[in-house]
């Protein structure tokens, strides 16, 4: 990321990258780096922001298929389902130490922002 002169990092939405997300924010922090993320545990760890579908609300839907599967539903009979809901998770305190101002129509849109 050094030698190729990044000024931001976009983790892609995968399940190794959701286990390292406290080691991502930090290398990304460390090297003065946005990082944005597709889900709220990467802000949550340190990321500046996420845009995406909640992961919990995800494993909750994905649940449901489960249940109805071992109820005896045929998966094919099954409708294909997309998250309808995304959520902006901020957090200022890593906007603050990239010295990054973020406008305030961005907060007063983000469905929350951490400190």
């Amino acid at each position: 990321m050094g030698e190729q002169r990044a000024q931001a990092v976009l983790v892609a939405p995968d399940t190794l990258f959701v286990e390292q997300r406290r080691q991502i924010a930090e290398l990304a922090l460390n090297r003065r780096l946005a990082s944005i993320c597709e889900f709220r545990e990467h802000v949550e760890a340190g990321a500046l922001l996420s845009y995406g579908q909640n992961l919990a609300d995800g494993n909750r839907r994905t649940a449901t298929f489960v249940d109805k599967i071992s109820k005896g539903a045929k998966p094919a009979d099954l409708p294909v389902e997309q998250s309808t809901k995304l959520e902006l998770v901020i957090n200022i305190a890593t906007a603050r130490a990239l010295n990054l101002p973020i406008p305030a129509d961005l907060l007063a849109r983000a469905d929350e922002v951490i400190e």
